[in-house]
């Protein structure tokens, strides 16, 4: 309760080798002394209650039923299992369910007296605070907890060499075929883990990797993966795919087992070793430039031994030779070291030695680490600040320009660039086409091929993506000030000159069709569907029509590559819209060119903006959808109100559902559910106001294990009768308002946010003021006018109610 109140974004996460915990909040010295404080008492302090256990037990049983929805996942874990039979790298750190539901709580108190101590802890604390206050306060806090006189066990498990072939079949309700692969291979910290790093990447890499160009483009796969697993032990490098349409799970895995084994009998080329180093030293140096990010990824070096692995790691993938990605895939990528599994009927496996995991100590002994990554500045994120710095200006094109320029760590910029087009009329028969456009523009242009695209990106370290909906395409950059003007040129390229290759459009159909056809069957997803559809009752011709999810394939299967080269040509341009940049980056440089890039880019199609309609029902309705053989169940609960985020009632509403649901676990809805009753992982409420419709949709959200769907169902209902019937209390508000406000600064301290509430502002004509404005209305809501605002909207008999699992 204490960390929503202060805004925090927080979590706490197990894996193979480590747990950690973190909480990413607002910068000031007394949420640092906060953290500390609060992290070094549950260090040691937690209460281990059985009333607690019993609650979080079916939270836990939850979660893992989430999981178990999914046969994918379902099927990299039975391979896990099946590769590791000794080691507890084939257990799922989740557990079994009947173990989750058996744990006594002695048990679970004597793991936490062991493992909760210093001695077996690292602390990081990255972001905006003053160096010697914070060692002062860790000090102070962590410094006086004593150490524990018990020794900790290492683990002297050791994976035996497998000796023949593994094979996993999963048989459960589901679409779409998969097949994955396991191969054993050496720890994190043994020279030879950067070798298999890249050779992951030059086998699974789009669209240029051998197992794309071998099962994708042959219409065998639909969608794949390819990683390896850095861990203190021995561990895994694996590979998977999602079957094409046609293609049944053995001729997939068969396929799949030929593709990999077979790679290193076809030279590597000293082209696929330089793409896939650039694509794993571009994903770090982004990484390196979010304070978040670089501290999460340290614990996970530090649980293999030692944190500054993670900068030995990159020494070592800059020195990788195209000879050593050829003699690991023939070392490691045998018969005999194989676990295969199918979702559908399959075989797999083989032996290989691993070498033991090198002396870490004796490995980091003489290291020398590099310069540190550029902090940025410590930015205050107060609307009035904001304002303050803020450029507005106005491209001869028609864009409305806003540029916020400042320090940040890496030198990154921060640019979005949103184009607004067609209309209601122009976009019919069109919605789809309009969707696909933006990954389809980056497919390939008349100058650049899809992996010539990707390997300008990765060479400039940058990060670009497009997105859209039937009306607005937006392109989003994350690059370094000193790449921002080339990949703005190489963003003018995939705009303006489109190769629209007709093969690609097949292979992103068939990504659709089997990322839809994995979800027919998913309570999640055909519940969301189903309420969505309830909310935007739009005819099929129409661009904002919701369509079930067996109608999407068959839409997918019809639309024709003339239809999106038609949105392009006739609709698309570059005279209304907004560009927004923070971060470092030259101002004048960067607005000349988005000013070059939307030169004479015009459509005789004039923009007029696509409304969404508010639903005006007096009754809601509630649907069951039967899904057979899924192991967690989910209610959804939608319905849409008749205002705008400016409206005077809406500041009071947020509040109300802030104490209602949003407000994570220390909510009506998330201690009722959650902390009380145990009936649920995860169950929020949530607002999706329009800064230009009257139309707010409100949604409830749960997931839970069938059998108690309906006690769910029951306790959302009654939880929403109490708070029309008896309203909040003064100290509810309160503690909603501090969390409500701290949240939006957590918010505006992210430049993608950030970035995004600017673009809206401009398209409104708003400025930071208004978001002053709001925050002051908040601060001054009164109970009876939450009280007025809830009961006037949040009426249960309007709701469309859709559950989904199995009976």
């Amino acid at each position: 309760a204490e960390l929503k109140k202060r805004g925090a974004d927080f979590n706490g996460t197990t894996w193979l080798d480590r747990t950690n915990y973190y909480e990413t909040l607002p910068a000031s010295e007394q949420n640092l002394e906060f953290a500390l404080q609060m992290e070094a008492d549950r260090m040691v302090n937690s209460l281990i209650r059985a009333e607690d256990l019993a609650s979080e037990m079916t939270v836990v049983r939850s979660e893992f039923e989430s999981g178990e929805n999914s046969p994918q996942n379902v099927l990299m874990e039975r391979v896990m299992a099946a590769a590791f039979e000794w080691h507890n790298y084939g257990q799922s750190t989740i557990g079994n369910q009947a173990d989750i539901m058996r744990v006594p709580v002695d048990r679970l108190r004597k793991f936490y007296e062991r493992f909760y101590q210093p001695d077996n802890a690292m602390l990081v604390v990255a972001g905006r605070f003053e160096n010697a206050k914070a060692l002062e306060l860790i000090q102070r806090f962590f410094g006086t907890l004593p150490r524990p006189a018990r020794e900790l066990d290492r683990t002297y498990t050791e994976e035996p060499a497998q000796d023949g072939e593994r094979t996993v079949t999963v048989r459960r309700v589901g679409d779409v075929p998969s097949a994955a692969l396991l191969y054993h291979i050496p720890a994190g910290p043994h020279p030879d883990y950067a070798a298999l790093d890249v050779l992951a990447t030059v086998l699974a890499s789009e669209p240029a990797g051998r197992l794309y160009e071998g099962l994708v483009r042959r219409r065998l796969a639909a969608s794949l993966y390819g990683f390896s697993f850095a861990l203190h032990d021995p561990g895994a490098l694996m590979f998977g795919a999602d079957a094409a349409e046609g293609t049944d799970g053995t001729t997939l895995l068969q396929s799949l087992v030929e593709a990999v084994e077979t790679t290193a009998e076809r030279a590597f080329t000293a082209e696929e070793i330089e793409r896939a180093r650039a694509e794993l030293l571009k994903q770090r140096e982004l990484q390196m430039a979010d304070s978040q990010g670089v501290a999460i990824e340290l614990s996970e070096w530090a649980a293999q031994g030692d944190w500054r692995l993670f900068f030995l790691h990159r020494d070592r993938l800059e020195a990788v030779k195209l000879d050593d990605v050829t003699r690991v895939a023939k070392q490691y990528l045998v018969r005999t070291n194989r676990t295969a599994g199918v979702f559908e009927p399959t075989k797999a496996a083989e032996r290989v030695a691993i070498p033991e995991t090198p002396d870490v100590a004796a490995l980091l002994q003489d290291y020398k680490g590099r310069a540190t990554v550029a902090a940025g500045e410590a930015f205050d994120v107060t609307p009035q600040a904001i304002e303050s710095r803020l450029q507005r200006s106005k491209l001869d094109s028609g864009l409305k320009v806003t540029l916020l320029p400042k320090k940040t760590r890496g030198n990154l910029a921060t640019l979005q660039l949103t184009l607004r087009y067609g209309n209601l009329e122009s976009l019919q028969n069109l919605g789809l086409a309009a969707k696909l456009l933006p990954e389809m523009l980056m497919r390939g242009t008349t100058n650049r091929s899809r992996q010539e695209i990707a390997d300008e990106l990765n060479t400039y370290r940058a990060r670009m993506t497009l997105s859209g909906t039937p009306g607005t395409l937006t392109a989003r950059i994350q690059v370094s000030r000193e790449n921002l003007p080339p990949v703005l040129n190489l963003l003018k390229d995939v705009l303006r000159n489109p190769a629209f290759p007709a093969d690609e459009l097949e292979l992103l159909r068939e990504e659709r069709m089997a990322m839809i056809g994995q979800q027919v069957s998913d309570p999640e997803a055909l519940a969301f569907t189903t309420a969505m559809r309830k909310v935007s009752p739009y005819e099929p011709a129409d661009p904002r029509f919701e369509a079930p999810l067996p109608e999407q394939l068959k839409l997918l299967q019809a639309v024709q590559l003339e239809q999106l080269q038609r949105v392009w040509k006739e609709l698309l341009a570059g005279t209304t819209g907004e560009l927004t940049v923070l971060g470092d980056f030259d101002a004048a440089a960067t607005t000349a060119a988005v000013q070059d890039l939307t030169r004479d880019w015009t459509s005789e199609v004039p923009f007029q903006r696509i409304p969404r309609v508010h639903v005006d029902n007096t009754e809601g309705s509630t649907e069951m959808i039967v899904t057979p053989d899924k192991a967690n169940a989910v209610w959804v609960g939608m319905m849409t109100l008749p205002l705008r985020d400016d409206d005077a009632d809406f500041a009071a509403l947020e509040i109300g559902n802030f104490i209602l649901g949003s407000g994570g676990l220390s909510s009506r809805l998330g201690d009722r559910v959650r902390q009380n009753e145990g009936l649920s992982y995860g169950i929020q409420s949530g607002l999706q106001p329009s800064a230009v419709d009257r139309r707010t949709a409100f949604f409830i959200y749960a997931i839970s294990n069938p059998q108690n769907l309906k006690k769910v169902d029951a306790a959302i209902r009654e939880e929403l009768a109490r708070l029309l019937k008896d309203g909040i209390t003064e100290a509810e508000l309160e503690a909603a308002k501090s969390g409500y406000l701290q949240e939006q600064q957590v918010a505006r301290a992210n430049e993608s946010a950030l970035a995004g509430m600017l673009e809206v502002y401009a398209f409104v004509g708003r400025d930071m003021l208004y978001v002053e404005r709001e925050e002051e209305r908040i601060r001054k809501l009164t109970v009876e006018q939450v009280n007025a605002a809830v009961r006037k909207y949040l009426l249960a008999e309007r709701l469309y109610v859709v559950m989904a699992g199995q009976e």
